[in-house]
């Protein structure tokens, strides 16, 4: 009508508010569930990611370890069990956690035959709260089965690593679950690969151009070296040498062990390359094992690692001239005992 003023009627399809045309609701609907698959896609990248990424490193690391292990036969025949002094089996409880042999090897360029220079028995208890490391002195003089008496070390030359597994088995009226091997340039190389560790040095030395002064020092992969094989400078010779092999292995344990380490990926590659190209297990002790103890004793610390000597009485000769350690037969009778109760911390 003629001068009349026109009502704008409301566009249905507005839905904006600004005069522009709004699209049909099916077609708005359609396009919201597309736009809802895209952001639930990128949303489930996103997650994705650091899963693969984690899932791939896990993977190389399995890989690293898988390849680099050897396994021998270091264990003695199965159904070999420990026997007491009157030749009867010692029966073994259930789920009294496990033993791991671990064997230093310190075989220098250019040296003939084997020896076996550390001997340390490393019992997890079943609860896995906390380890204890017990070092066996080469020097024992100890009955070695088929041998006579001899020093512990002269089981390994006799025959290899299942004859001294049996000897110690005999001697502590334990059984042993796992050995490891490692020659002592694998603990130089571990060393360097976690970035040295701090080292509690007990009795003050020198010698092969190092300087050892009492108290705490940080310790590279060749000072390491120097420091262990020192036996000559020392009071107690083999012992005070033992002590050092303990108070060793615990900062590198514990160096591994660290947060430090755990969350820094070319480090923990780079110890796990150098632990695992020095290594040889025994035969039943796969990947897959090492993985989940290591997984189990994630929260260990200081305060969680014990070291034992094993107990002797003190120093003597054998009938052929030899200089030997005597054990203290008593003693050494309760450790194994606590051993194999699991019950280490009553063992004083």
């Amino acid at each position: 009508m003629d001068g009349a003023r026109e009502v704008d009627e409301p566009d249905l399809f507005d839905a904006t508010g600004d005069g522009e045309a709004a699209e049909p609701p099916p077609r708005r609907a359609s396009r919201e569930r597309r736009r809802n698959r895209k952001v639930l896609v990128a949303a489930l990248v996103l997650l994705l990611v650091p899963v693969l990424v984690v899932g791939g490193y896990l993977g190389w690391l399995n890989h690293i370890i898988t390849d680099n292990v050897k396994q021998a036969t270091l264990l003695p025949d199965v159904g070999t069990r420990p026997t007491g002094k009157d030749g009867d089996v010692v029966a073994q409880p259930e789920a009294n956690g496990t033993n791991y042999l671990l064997i230093g090897n310190d075989a220098r360029p250019g040296d003939t035959g084997s020896r076996s220079d550390v001997m340390v028995l490393v019992h997890v208890p079943e609860d896995r709260r906390d380890v204890t490391l017990i070092h066996f002195p080469r020097d024992l003089w100890v009955p070695i089965p088929g041998r006579g008496e001899a020093k512990l070390n002269a089981a390994y030359a006799y025959g290899g690593a299942p004859l001294l597994v049996k000897t110690m088995q005999n001697l502590l009226g334990t059984e042993i679950d796992h050995v490891a091997m490692v020659g002592f340039e694998g603990f130089k190389a571990m060393t360097d690969a976690v970035g040295g560790v701090d080292v509690n040095v007990e009795e003050a030395s020198e010698g092969n151009g190092k300087v050892f002064p009492k108290g705490m020092m940080h310790m590279d992969g060749e000072t390491a070296l120097v420091f262990v094989r020192q036996r000559y400078q020392l009071s107690e010779g083999d012992i005070s040498r033992g002590k050092r092999q303990q108070a060793f292995i615990k900062a590198l344990m514990l160096k591994a062990l660290s947060r430090e380490t755990l969350t820094n990926p070319l480090q923990l590659k780079d110890f796990l390359d150098a632990a695992t190209s020095n290594l040889t297990v025994d035969q039943n002790l796969d990947a897959s094992t090492m993985r989940s103890e290591a997984f189990a004793m994630r929260h260990i610390r200081g305060g969680d690692v014990r070291f034992i000597t094993a107990p002797f009485s003190g120093f003597g000769t054998s009938a052929d001239g030899q200089s030997i350690d005597v054990v203290d037969d008593a003693r050494m009778t309760q450790l194994g005992e606590a051993i194999r109760t699991d019950e280490l911390e009553t063992y004083e």
